[in-house]
């Protein structure tokens, strides 16, 4: 049975990693961006001249998943179920960055556990905080180790008028082959038989992947594709996306955030929910 106490205090060392522009368009490439070449906006991401990062690519910059191991607990137990960025400032199309990891907590679902880990991203020569990832991984079959009735994650509770903005978008077949160039080499998004091992008809897309491209759509709809208006963006995965699907992603303004939900609409099942802080057009 997992160890909540073990884990809060689990040790893991800072790590320095480099990317380069060729990673910055390698990542916006597997995210939907460039879908259009003769759009010199979206051209930004994935062109060279006058490069920007898409702000979701914080969530492979400093890819580590060294904790799992160092914990004991088996790969196959752990699915990604949330995703949090919060921007401070853009990230560079290149850099040096230094990676501080902790796991911030350990919660009880009753079929398992919540670890929710926590990242926080510097540029490595001015030490400047850029952003800060939580990822949350459900483990499965490791509940039970609390007294307390398992607890319930707070859903996103949308509103019932029609959105104020739908986006639709299309992965192409090879999608998870090309994303996963950007940290994620689990076999599941390649492999048939690891796919059909883990319980899936076929090769699934990255959780993370479908992250990029929530991103894309409300930087297109609601950000004129200006990186530094995305603040923060906090997502739950509910469903696999396969390569070749469709994606619809439904927007709702509610005060200063944006309530989202993503969907696949040729299979009829809800994959993300979350909400976006966006701040407000910026001076040029």
């Amino acid at each position: 049975m997992i160890a909540p106490d073990q884990l809060l205090k689990l040790p893991i060392e800072s790590r320095r990693f480099s990317y380069t522009e060729r990673d910055t368009m390698l990542y916006a490439l597997g995210v939907g961006f460039g879908s259009d070449p003769l759009d010199s906006a979206e051209l930004r991401f994935v062109y060279e001249d006058r490069l920007m990062a898409v702000p979701t690519q914080a969530t492979t910059v400093a890819w580590d998943r060294s904790w799992v191991q160092a914990s004991g607990i088996p790969w196959p137990k752990v699915v990604h179920g949330e995703q949090r960025i919060q921007m401070m400032s853009p990230l560079p199309p290149a850099g040096d960055i230094v990676s501080s990891t902790r796991v911030s907590e350990v919660l009880d679902k009753g079929s398992g556990a919540l670890v929710r880990v926590e990242t926080r991203i510097a540029d490595a020569r001015s030490d400047a905080w850029l952003c800060t990832t939580t990822t949350g991984f459900f483990v499965r079959g490791e509940g039970g180790f609390s007294s307390s009735p398992p607890s319930r994650a707070p859903r996103t509770h949308l509103p019932r008028r029609a959105p104020d903005v739908v986006d639709d978008a299309r992965t192409f077949g090879n999608q998870a082959l090309l994303y996963r160039l950007s940290g994620d080499r689990n076999p599941h998004h390649a492999s048939l038989a690891a796919a059909l091992a883990g319980g899936f008809p076929r090769p699934v897309l990255h959780g993370l992947c479908t992250y990029g491209f929530a991103c894309r759509s409300v930087m297109k709809s609601l950000c004129d594709w200006d990186p530094r208006r995305l603040e923060a963006f906090d997502a739950r995965f509910t469903a696999p996306v396969f390569p070749n699907d469709g994606l619809r992603f439904e927007m709702w303004m509610e005060g200063g955030n944006v309530l989202l939900r993503g969907s696949c609409p040729e299979r009829k099942v809800t994959v993300l929910e979350g909400a976006v802080k966006i701040k407000p057009t910026l001076a040029v």
